[in-house]
């Protein structure tokens, strides 16, 4: 049964092993594309719809490849305003955080299910996790402790289900508002690029605040799923491995 069950392994370790070396070659990349910003937001403000259109399809693209996500929505203020770039920006982060999501799920999550298989208390935690999986992610979207990025594939190899991780999406709201209407105040795609210091007035602490707040309750949350699950576990007989 062992040897049966090792090509499988195999492949899934080789799997994963490319998601890694693939994730890798993306975060470099997309640091590197960080001096390009300015001129593809000069392009987007002169070609109306269209430019909207890509700068939503790029902001995807840079969600997958971790490029930071500060940068380009401070952008989308200083081009589009406040409104229309809060919207733009929620809906194309939304989408990229989706993708990411679904990448991590579909390549690495049968890894992991294949490791819980052997240890029925990780996998009471990790189904525990699951029950709470909206409550969670939302809590994670509010506080900006947690790297939006690597938050979107960590979340993938999770049981949260799908649904719930795109409806707790509403979470990235605030911060969403907060950084598009400091780069509608900076005004200028070239200073936000530079690193020009953002004007952290009250609301910038007051989002601190609250994300200070949420990252202690998310943490509290997978503490008490996590112990409400091993009593079950070990009454199960399941034991560390």
């Amino acid at each position: 049964m062992e040897r049966r069950g090792a090509p499988g392994r195999e492949l899934l370790t080789a799997r994963l092993l490319l998601l890694l070396a693939g994730l890798a070659v993306l975060a470099i990349a997309g640091r590197s594309v960080i001096e390009l910003i300015p001129r593809f937001a000069d392009w987007v403000s002169d070609n109306g719809a269209v430019g909207a259109l890509l700068f939503g399809l790029g902001y995807i693209a840079a969600v997958v490849a971790f490029v930071p996500g500060s940068l380009l929505t401070m952008a989308a203020g200083a081009i589009f305003g406040l409104a229309r770039g809060t919207a733009l920006v929620f809906v194309a982060a939304t989408l990229g955080a989706a993708a990411a999501f679904l990448v991590a799920r579909y390549l690495a999550r049968p890894l992991v299910e294949r490791r819980l298989a052997g240890n029925e208390r990780f996998a009471a935690i990790d189904r525990a996790i699951g029950q709470e999986g909206r409550k969670i992610v939302f809590l994670l979207r509010l506080s900006p402790l947690f790297p939006f990025n690597l938050l979107n594939y960590a979340l993938g190899l999770t049981k949260v289900t799908f649904r719930d991780y795109v409806l707790a999406s509403a979470g990235m709201l605030p911060a969403t508002v907060l950084f598009v209407y400091y780069g509608k105040v900076l005004g200028d795609v070239a200073r936000v690029a530079s690193g020009a210091p953002i004007p952290r007035g009250p609301e910038y602490y007051v989002l601190l605040g609250i994300g200070l707040l949420a990252a202690i309750v998310v943490t509290a949350l997978v503490t008490r799923a996590a112990r409400r699950a091993l009593p079950h576990a070990i009454g199960d007989g399941g034991g560390i491995s």
